[in-house]
């Protein structure tokens, strides 16, 4: 799914739509086109599928060097101990396992009324397969495959409008942070309807016409379903073997991603617990380990949230208002624009935001908008990895200029201690 679906291409196509962006800006760096930047969708699609290919054949030649056996076709448990995989032609192969793995991911969730038709009506899937853009998208959903679409397709010159149920754009990140984003949406020119709902979409020859609650109607040529995921279990033969469900229909595990039945286990966004394709790969190793004999858990202390936006979004540890229901707490701030190398890049929205324990300065949680924010979020993850405070992560010697620096700044704002902000007055 990450591979062919998911975060790479959809990555891809962001880095392509970001580097227009950077055409039509070209100015602001002393430099001039001879003529004004057009991009080319079909092109765009074409490096992306270049990219999956070289990925996925990848993928094959690792497993060939590991001696892995790989059957094409669609799968399901015929067994405790049996698997049996249809083929494309028909044709069945029943293979004998001591342990089984499921990994079979998730897909787009629709809503009701709203009738996917992968033709006005779309998915992020179909997104990656659309032979032109259109003049203007209306995305359901501000979550993160909601947010990134609507920066990608803004920033190449789409109008899109936005419709989030709930109280704001990335509900699911800090409070600041969704801020910052719908500033940043805006900028782009996007229309951002948070606390509404869809009541109806209507398609039509030319487009689609979209009732929000209170009346007021959005036209838009495609609409874009963004509004989380379905756990990939039908049809799989795990009632039958009897493995236990959670209720919001995902497969049910316990810590070392063993289901009730003790030689099967599942890993991933099937599990419902964190739907990341790199928590997948940590899980995947627990599995295995666990499948061959060793005693090994998940520890998702640390893990990062990472989002492509424009700025970028990135995250760990706990949310402002979590962390101050359990703690007396102690924030500190960092705005990029103080930063030479954002200016130098021409990238000064975003800041960075740490929140530590004031009675044990420890680091709880980092949060990061801005250039680079996906790569240097990891300076903080490793720190509340190792229960660090915020005093040890500001004493790190930073390099210069660099946009991480930023990290040291806001982890001395914290203590008051910021030399490049001015004083703040008591």
């Amino acid at each position: 799914m990450c591979l062919n679906r998911g975060c790479i291409p959809s990555k891809a196509l962001i880095a392509s739509a970001a580097e227009y962006k950077r055409m039509k800006e070209a100015e602001q760096f002393g430099l001039k086109l001879a003529t004004p930047p057009i991009y080319d969708w079909l092109a765009m699609r074409t490096r992306n599928d270049k990219i999956v290919k070289m990925l996925t054949g990848g993928i094959g030649q690792l497993f060939k060097s590991h001696g892995v056996d790989h059957y094409q076709g669609y799968g399901h448990v015929s067994g405790k101990d049996y698997v049996t995989v249809v083929a494309e032609d028909g044709s069945e192969t029943k293979l004998k396992a001591r342990n089984i793995i499921i990994a079979t991911g998730s897909r787009a969730a629709s809503i009701p009324g709203v009738a996917i038709d992968g033709h006005r009506i779309v998915t992020s899937d179909h997104l990656l397969e659309l032979e032109n853009l259109p003049a203007s998208m209306l995305i359901i959903g501000a979550g993160v495959i909601g947010c990134e679409w609507a920066f990608m397709l803004a920033m190449l010159d789409v109008k899109v409008t936005v419709v989030e149920m709930l109280d704001r754009a990335l509900p699911m990140e800090d409070v600041s942070t969704s801020k910052q984003i719908e500033r940043e949406l805006k900028k782009l020119k996007v229309d951002v309807h948070t606390k509404t709902r869809i009541n109806q979409v209507t398609p039509g020859p030319q487009g689609v016409t979209a009732e929000l609650a209170g009346g007021k109607k959005v036209e838009a040529n495609q609409v874009l379903v963004a509004v989380g995921r379905r756990f990939n279990v039908e049809e799989m033969g795990l009632e039958e073997i009897g493995v236990k469900m959670n209720k919001n229909g995902s497969i049910k595990t316990n810590q070392s991603m063993k289901t009730n039945i003790d030689n099967i286990y599942a890993i991933g966004d099937v599990r419902g617990e964190i739907l990341l394709a790199y928590t997948a790969v940590h899980d995947g190793t627990v599995a295995v380990d666990n499948a061959l004999g060793e005693k090994a858990k998940k520890n998702y202390l640390g893990v990062p949230s990472v989002i492509f936006t424009h700025p970028e979004v990135a995250s760990v540890g706990m949310r402002e208002e979590e962390a101050a229901e359990k703690h007396s707490i102690a924030i500190g701030k960092f705005p990029l624009r103080t930063l030479g190398k954002a200016h130098a890049e021409n990238e000064i929205a975003g800041e960075v935001k740490l929140i530590g324990d004031k009675k044990t300065d420890k680091l709880l949680g980092a949060h990061i908008v801005g250039v680079h924010a996906t790569e240097i979020i990891h300076t903080c993850a490793l720190a509340i990895n190792q229960g660090m405070t915020v005093k040890q992560l500001g004493s790190l010697i930073f390099g210069h200029p660099v946009i991480s620096e930023s990290i040291m700044e806001a982890a001395h704002d914290l203590h008051g201690m910021s030399v490049h902000l001015a004083r703040k007055r008591k």
